[in-house]
């Protein structure tokens, strides 16, 4: 997939009214995600994506603070300004056409890699361990 294909995916998927709308939302979400993620995920995943995401994604120094999915969102919308409501429906735009890119493993494989709540960021089930009540 092109860099444009990519845009005109997340375009869709957010039903952004411009091509340019959608490709704030690329970076601004990738950059946040480039922030969270270390290692071989993070090196895995650009190989997936166009280059010019590719490079957003790793241009960011990598956060060492944990931050749940919901943190990320508002941590993500402090930085740009926007509501979370909006910040939210930009990531799943973005991360929906992320996960196509990466495919099923490695998006699970990036999924135990970061703390709870980031499943349903990228359109997961968010399935926990049952525990017995006490």
């Amino acid at each position: 997939m092109t860099f444009d294909q990519m845009l005109e995916s997340v375009r869709y998927e957010g039903a952004y009214p411009t091509r340019e709308r959608a490709e704030e939302a690329v970076h601004h979400v990738l950059g946040a995600l480039g922030r969270r993620l270390t290692g071989a995920e993070r090196t895995d995943l650009a190989r997936c994506l166009p280059v010019e995401a590719a490079l957003t994604l790793t241009a960011q120094i990598p956060d060492a603070r944990p931050l749940t999915g919901w943190g990320f969102v508002k941590d993500l919308a402090d930085r740009t300004g926007a509501t979370p409501a909006t910040t939210r429906w930009d990531t799943g735009a973005v991360l929906a056409v992320v996960t196509r890119l990466a495919g099923p493993d490695l998006i699970t494989r990036i999924l135990s890699r970061l703390p709870d709540g980031y499943a349903l960021l990228f359109g997961q089930a968010e399935l926990r361990p049952h525990q017995p009540a006490a």
